[in-house]
């Protein structure tokens, strides 16, 4: 059992919008997001869902005025938040598995995804997507918004599309995919005493 749960609580204010993180990493699947983006809200209670994380997501943003813009802005700082919320919850990554990788079906699409929980921040995203939007959401989002959550935290990620032609089914697949690579790759392995590295340190 884990005593000492690994939870951290990102804010984050910029003058478009006002994020704020909480993520269990040894929850039990329990979503609360409101983004102001439906598609974006599905994503992400995805993402909780099936990594069991527990997830909190608060943005207020001012959608009116500039849709796109605060849709944007949004994105790529709500994966910034939930990226330093990982690294915060993850503390000296001592025992972890620091890998995980899953080939992830979702009817015709077919994702997949491996993580390195290595210090070091590197994207490989090999998905065509080609809708310019699902919803109000802008697909182009996807890679922004992975890209910013490997930066900060400091996670190397592949991301690869085998197959798909539905964009809503690849999206959905890229989120589950990560989910469940990273769920692996932030378990605890008893076997592991220190950290999963010659050098001693991720």
């Amino acid at each position: 059992t884990m005593d000492n749960k690994r939870t951290a609580t990102i804010h984050r204010k910029t003058n478009e919008t006002d994020i704020e993180i909480t993520i269990n990493l040894d929850g039990a699947g329990k979503g609360d997001v409101s983004t102001g983006i439906g598609f974006f809200d599905h994503m992400l209670l995805s993402f909780a869902r099936h990594g069991l994380f527990d997830l909190t997501v608060k943005v207020k943003g001012d959608l009116e005025v500039d849709c796109h813009h605060t849709i944007e802005d949004t994105g790529i700082v709500l994966g910034i938040v939930l990226g330093e919320a990982v690294k915060k919850a993850l503390g000296d990554k001592k025992s972890i598995r620091r890998y995980g990788d899953i080939i992830l079906p979702m009817d015709e699409a077919l994702i997949l995804c491996a993580i390195d929980l290595s210090g070091r921040p590197y994207l490989v995203f090999d998905c065509d997507l080609t809708a310019p939007m699902i919803g109000e959401y802008d697909t182009q989002m996807t890679r922004e918004f992975f890209y910013a959550v490997t930066s900060s935290a400091k996670m190397n990620l592949h991301m690869k599309k085998i197959d798909g032609i539905n964009d809503h089914h690849i999206v959905e697949a890229c989120f589950k995919s990560f989910a469940k690579s990273l769920m692996e790759a932030v378990s605890i392995n008893p076997r592991i005493t220190d950290v999963l590295s010659t050098k001693g340190t991720i």
